[in-house]
């Protein structure tokens, strides 16, 4: 964060300043904290008030791990600089606004965001990648992506930032105009609308509709950087008022890609643009990165970095983030597929395409599954449809976990004439005692479900990796 006086920040957020608070000492570049846990010297803790905690409870904590001052929502028996506004996550956005602003005075930062339905990560680590390499970049580590995760994002620039990304999701109609309003982005990227966390939204219709504030409040100096495949996302290029620049696979994208060869070496394609093709070979697994890879290529050009350049930097990443399609070698020649940090119904279809792509005629493949949450009325529909696609695409073991992916495993079991290669259990236990006795030499693994599920640690227990 850059330097500011305690009153600077006080007029940015609209609180007001405990007696006793020196308004005119300045805070050097520190950091910004949510978590008492992560407080560091001389870093600004905002105590908010959550669904299941308040973070007024931890303020002693944070100030014990060196904390300077404290933004809350009543004044704290605590020696040190405090704070008080009406509402803790407004405050918050006011001072990412305020910050990102005063930096933007100089004319040398540029804000990039990107939302989507499946890939906002991989996408925002890609982006990461390429920008690095051109100048000071700031960009969130995991995915922090809400209305307190994105403003700490943004907190972090400095007036050396060159380049600042923001991953934005949404739980329902407003986020993204929200969170688009604290830095308006120079590109706004959308990847694609499908069913993820479609129990909130209702229907495909009214996610598309959430996804679509990423662009219709886009001035017309900005890119609209837009998925032609998705119909859904191609439709909002009238709704927009910026330049719009298609990816895809499809060749009347301004960017796009063919020749795709997925192994498990990763994943190859050209990359066209205007006349010119760039062979890109991937290290990451899973032939749906091509498409990130594509958004990624064509928000980096739309800021004028050439193709050719995202494009080496782009091969240099190994993984696309812990836990996402990461490949481990595991003792005994087995490979595990860890992709259980978070599951969608296209996800889950992705990684097992790519399960089956990567498995040699002597290896065998295995699909670890657990739930996909956030489904509402469309979960049993939607794991049911998983389980027969299972069978369509020849996997040849299946251990589903836990009682609320039990469709999968029965839709398996309808669509094929299966005796055992379909197992359900209670719990990661009773699944891991299950992987000890079945898997040999050269079983390739994919272990997939939503982070509730917490199929994540089983992934790293079969490889040994310690998490």
């Amino acid at each position: 964060m850059i330097e500011l006086s305690i009153a600077e920040i006080a007029a940015a957020i609209g609180g007001e300043l405990v007696d006793g608070t020196d308004g005119k000492r300045r805070l050097p570049p520190v950091a910004v904290q949510t978590d008492s846990r992560l407080s560091t010297a001389g870093s600004i803790f905002f105590a908010l008030r959550g669904e299941t905690t308040d973070g007024h409870l931890f303020a002693h904590t944070a100030v014990e791990n060196g904390a300077t001052l404290i933004v809350a929502e009543r004044a704290l028996d605590i020696d040190v600089a405090q704070i008080i506004v009406n509402d803790g996550v407004t405050a918050l956005q006011a001072l990412a606004r305020a910050v990102v602003a005063r930096v933007r005075e100089n004319g040398q930062l540029k804000v990039l965001a990107v939302t989507g339905s499946n890939g906002k990560t991989t996408t925002k680590n890609m982006l990461r990648t390429i920008l690095e390499r051109e100048g000071e970049t700031v960009a969130p580590k995991g995915s922090f992506n809400n209305d307190v995760g994105a403003p700490i994002t943004m907190l972090g620039v400095t007036n050396s930032s060159k380049y600042l990304v923001v991953e934005m999701g949404a739980d329902g109609i407003g986020d993204i105009t929200r969170l688009q309003s604290i830095v308006m982005p120079d590109v706004g990227i959308v990847l694609m609308v499908g069913l993820a966390h479609i129990g909130k939204f209702g229907d495909a219709a009214t996610t598309a509709l959430a996804k679509s504030e990423m662009v219709t409040a886009l001035p017309p100096q900005s890119t609209a950087v837009l998925n032609y495949d998705d119909g859904r996302v191609r439709a909002m290029a009238p709704q927009t008022e910026a330049t719009v620049n298609f990816f895809g696979l499809d060749s009347h994208s301004d960017v796009w890609a063919d020749e795709i060869e997925a192994s498990a070496r990763g994943t190859a394609f050209d990359l066209h643009v205007a006349d010119e093709v760039v062979p890109v070979q991937l290290r990451i697994l899973g032939e749906h990165h091509v498409t990130n890879a594509l958004a990624a290529i064509t928000a980096a050009r739309a800021l004028g970095i050439p193709v050719q350049r995202s494009a080496v930097a782009l091969e240099s990443i190994d993984r696309a983030e812990r836990w996402r399609m990461e490949l481990l070698e595991a003792p005994g020649g087995i490979t595990v597929i860890n992709d259980a940090y978070n599951a969608s119904p296209d996800s889950m279809a992705a990684a097992l395409k790519t399960l089956v792509q990567v498995v040699g005629p002597e290896n065998r493949s295995v699909a670890v599954l657990g739930e996909i949450a956030e489904l509402g009325e469309y979960a049993n529909e939607e794991h049911d449809r998983i389980g027969r696609l299972i069978v369509r695409l020849n996997v040849q073991k299946l251990i589903v976990v836990g009682h609320a992916a039990r469709h999968i495993h029965n839709a398996a079991g309808l669509e094929g004439s299966w005796d055992g290669e379909s197992v359900l259990v209670d719990n990661v236990e009773e699944a891991y005692a299950v992987l000890r006795e079945e898997l040999r030499g050269g079983d390739v693994v994919l272990v997939k479900s939503s982070n509730s599920a917490g199929l994540r640690h089983l992934g790293d227990r079969i490889a040994g990796v310690t998490s």
